[in-house]
């Protein structure tokens, strides 16, 4: 199974496919004859939201010709909260309260809890009938209104990335120096599928034949490797040349 046992490989691809979709009903550029028609670019100003780029909703948002305000992001070097962890809220109408991390938008710094941090408004579905209330979570940042929670008291804290003694890359806890369990949605690709729960198919590489030594490196040259598997040996021997 290719994107079970090389995840670089699968995320290849699906950086391919997601390039496609940001790039769907865009022309392509010439540059004259030089240089020839040039692919379109995903654009700068690219709206994130809580739906992802190849998604219907999120390519109405982004047709072609609009021009999005842009967004300052601060950068964040090392990822550390996933789908799964147990958050408390830090500011906000929800302020102490705690929930489930469901999605991340890594683009804009979002988080969205499960429940948490909603705003509710009435839209009326169907003539003739009251209107409905409709619930909507909005994103909280992750540097500033959520943190994680300390497994040894249960109260919210900072983390860092560290090594254990086994060299597995681990959270630990800046105050008691616990470390901080890892949840489902850390084992999962970009693509949605978690190698761990995963399903074989018929179609896939079978793990065996992928993870299958088929090369070993010589001290020789091309036409040497080529000579002995099939078994030709050369007695002549090669002319003295001069220069002069």
């Amino acid at each position: 199974m290719v994107r079970l046992s090389i995840a670089n490989l699968c995320m290849s691809y699906w950086d391919r496919y997601v390039y496609r979709q940001m790039t769907k009903g865009r022309r392509r550029i010439w540059k004259g004859e030089l240089t020839g028609w040039v692919e379109p670019k995903p654009p700068k100003n690219w709206s994130y939201t809580e739906h992802r780029p190849w998604s219907t909703s999120e390519q109405d948002k982004n047709i072609p010709g609009k021009r999005n305000r842009k967004v300052f992001v601060e950068p964040i070097k090392q990822w550390w909260l996933f789908p799964g962890d147990f958050v408390e809220i830090m500011a906000g109408k929800d302020k102490g309260k705690r929930g489930t991390v469901r999605t991340i938008v890594k683009e804009r710094n979002w988080c969205y809890v499960e429940g948490l941090n909603c705003t509710y408004r009435y839209e009326q579905m169907i003539p003739d009938m009251p209107p409905m209330l409709i619930k909507t979570e909005i994103p909280l940042l992750v540097t500033e209104h959520v943190k994680l929670l300390d497994p040894s008291d249960d109260e919210p804290v900072g983390m860092e990335w560290r090594y254990n003694d086994e060299g597995e890359h681990v959270r630990v806890s800046l105050r008691t120096g616990q470390i901080i369990p890892l949840p489902h949605g850390f084992y999962r690709l970009e693509d949605g599928v978690n190698p761990n729960t995963y399903v074989e198919q018929k179609k896939d590489t079978k793990e065996k034949e992928l993870t299958a030594i088929t090369f070993k490196p010589k001290l020789m040259t091309f036409e040497e490797d080529l000579m002995e598997q099939m078994g030709i040996k050369e007695d002549r021997k090669r002319g003295k040349t001069y220069w002069y």
